[in-house]
């Protein structure tokens, strides 16, 4: 998935397979436990979702909004011209999302966010590169940050092994969950990779499933 893709049935099925996989295995509750905190009725919001894939996570957070009588706009972020083109398509009903091709190292916002989301994408960066992830994140959100993702450990290695395995057998899946597990920050390291990144005072918790975040709340009075 790091690479190219062109729409095909092959990336519509994997898209639908990692769309199920968080559903079911903890990113939407996690993503979720954040929207009740930070998202209530009468507020208005400018949201960027930076790597958003085939845009679930922007749907859910409108869902949601709309559900509590809020107001969102979403720029929805991802460098793949194939991954967007499904995307917007599978977003057709939420005019509050609008989708820009970019590379997250490269994109320069004419303004600041109230909320910079990023989940599910660190791992596929190396080390220095998460670092400038986190940095931009901080840089592009006048308030609230939250950067999810999977926490290496047996628990992953195995869940995801044996779901690749049993359920989700596509080839591609397969290849990119497991190599996905295997190249997640532990929780020890995600934090140190924050603090790297110049974020302080800033919440880490441990998500079910194997999954983890950092965030910052009012960012302007909390971050250096």
């Amino acid at each position: 998935m790091d690479g190219p893709q062109p729409v095909s049935t092959e990336l519509e099925r994997h898209l639908e397979n990692l769309r199920q996989l968080n559903r079911l295995f903890g990113s939407y509750s996690l993503i979720s436990h954040f929207l009740h905190r930070w998202i209530k009725s009468g507020t208005r919001l400018r949201i960027v979702d930076l790597a958003t894939g085939s845009g679930d996570i922007p749907r859910l957070i409108v869902d949601h909004t709309r559900k509590v009588g809020g107001k969102v706009q979403i720029d929805a972020l991802d460098r793949q011209p194939g991954t967007l083109e499904i995307a917007k398509r599978l977003s057709a009903g939420y005019p509050e999302i609008s989708f820009i091709e970019a590379n997250i190292l490269e994109w320069r916002p004419q303004e600041r966010y109230d909320i910079a989301l990023c989940s599910l994408v660190l791992h596929h960066f190396s080390e220095q590169d998460a670092i400038l992830v986190l940095r931009r994140c901080q840089d592009i959100s006048r308030n609230f940050v939250l950067v999810a993702d999977l926490r290496r450990g047996l628990l992953a290695s195995v869940g995801v092994y044996l779901l690749t395995a049993l359920i989700f057998r596509n080839p591609m899946l397969r290849h990119d969950g497991r190599l996905s597990a295997a190249r997640a920050f532990s929780f020890v390291e995600f934090a140190k990779l924050a603090r790297q990144a110049g974020w302080r005072d800033f919440g880490h918790g441990k998500f079910p499933l194997a999954r983890q975040a950092v965030w910052v709340e009012k960012k302007g009075n909390r971050l250096q």
